[in-house]
């Protein structure tokens, strides 16, 4: 259980009002800077801790003294350095898939039956406001009053912490109402391959076969669902299952899929600086990628007029390409497909034509219950221009 108590932001509070937890954090910190140190450890930590105290009385160092308080001491000060801070003790379940800051309040988790509220609570907007800017800076993204909203990800991440990676957004306020808002996704490290999917109830043997097939035929393929249904983690489990002799090339805005692949290459978008230069987008990338010898070209999440080169690719010799598309059902996907290539400036039946020729199957999945399942797997076809999908498997047969 998680006990009551209030986040604090990096963010230094006045000399008279300061925490001590926050002034031996700053005292940490230019220790560290002092040694070099940019990306810390928690031996780091503790060596610089050392150091203080025997320059220090203990009593300077913080209210936590003596050997097993100087454990928890580290342990506090990586969670900060981390950017996490408190946020670090819920992401420690592994059941928890996310975190959640709606502004000043309790701090809400999703373990997969709904949202629910934690015994962590974030005092005032001025802290809300710290800790975005903290884990935006944690990730190397930019978030100010120019730029009140970043996407990022978090790899160097403090013992405890149960995942390969945290998917960070934050949105100041405004726009957000009520103070920052911060949204993190827990990128597991469990259930990345088939069969844990499958012991976890993903799918079925039948289903898991389909799926096998899919990848050893090389066949294209999408993967669709709302948001928080799996597509991201079901396409990395099937990226696992390609030969180690084949080179993939992920294209994503924020890198998310974690397959566990001996050789693969990840493309991410740039955001333009302040002057509006140096943005690379990911219809620049898809196009650069294609000159980068994949085996396969897998684009995260396909929301834009990046179709277009995704379409090229699936259509010159890339077989068993891959990408995410978010739709609420099977029948949806011809739709949604129709209209982020209009995005890009295709006529119906060119996209109808380039989808039937290069895409062959698409995997549905929903969220139902808390569970993510595999519900339809169905086929691409084109009628007189038109583009359909039939269901060639359904998990209620």
């Amino acid at each position: 259980m998680i006990g009551r108590r209030r986040l604090q932001t990096v963010t230094p509070a006045p000399a008279a009002v300061q925490a001590p937890e926050v002034v031996l954090l700053d005292r940490v910190r230019d220790e560290l800077v002092d040694r070099a140190v940019r990306t810390p450890s928690p031996g780091d930590i503790a060596d610089a801790l050392s150091s203080l105290s025997s320059l220090s009385s203990p009593s300077s160092l913080g209210h936590l003294d003596g050997a097993g308080a100087g454990v928890e001491q580290v342990r506090i000060l990586t969670r900060e350095f981390s950017g996490l801070g408190d946020l670090a003790i819920p992401l420690g379940d592994p059941d928890v898939t996310d975190v959640l800051i709606n502004g000043p309040g309790p701090v809400w988790i999703d373990r997969g039956q709904g949202v629910e509220s934690t015994d962590l609570h974030i005092g005032d907007a001025d802290t809300c406001r710290g800790i975005a800017v903290r884990l935006a800076a944690a990730c190397g993204v930019r978030l100010d009053d120019a730029r009140p909203f970043a996407d990022g990800i978090l790899t160097d991440l403090p013992p405890g912490v149960v995942a390969a990676g945290v998917r960070v957004h934050a949105l100041l306020d405004p726009p957000a109402g009520a103070g920052a808002c911060v949204s993190l996704r827990a990128l597991s490290r469990s259930h990345r391959d088939l069969p844990a999917l499958q012991a976890a109830g993903m799918f079925p043997e039948e289903g898991a076969a389909l799926l096998r097939e899919l990848v050893d035929a090389r066949r294209s393929f999408l993967v669709s669902g709302g948001t928080g249904a799996g597509k991201t983690t079901l396409l990395a489990a099937l990226l696992g299952h390609v030969s180690a002799a084949e080179r993939l090339l992920l294209v994503e805005d924020t890198p998310e899929l974690l397959p566990d692949h001996p050789h693969v290459v990840r493309l991410r978008t740039c955001e333009a600086g302040p002057d509006g230069a140096g943005g690379v987008d990911m219809r620049t990338l898809v196009r650069q990628s294609l000159r980068m010898r994949p085996d396969r070209l897998v684009v995260g999440e396909i929301r834009g007029a990046e179709i277009a080169e995704l379409l090229l690719a699936f259509n010159t010799g890339h077989g068993g390409s891959a990408g995410t598309l978010h739709a609420n059902s099977l029948a949806a996907v011809p739709g949604r497909l129709i209209a982020l290539g209009a995005l890009a400036g295709m006529p119906a039946e060119t996209v109808a034509r380039q989808v039937v020729d290069g895409v062959d199957t698409v995997v549905h999945l929903e969220r139902t219950g808390g569970r993510r399942r595999v519900v339809q797997i169905g086929r691409l076809r084109g009628d007189d221009g038109s583009l359909q999908v039939d269901t060639v498997w359904d998990a209620s047969w």
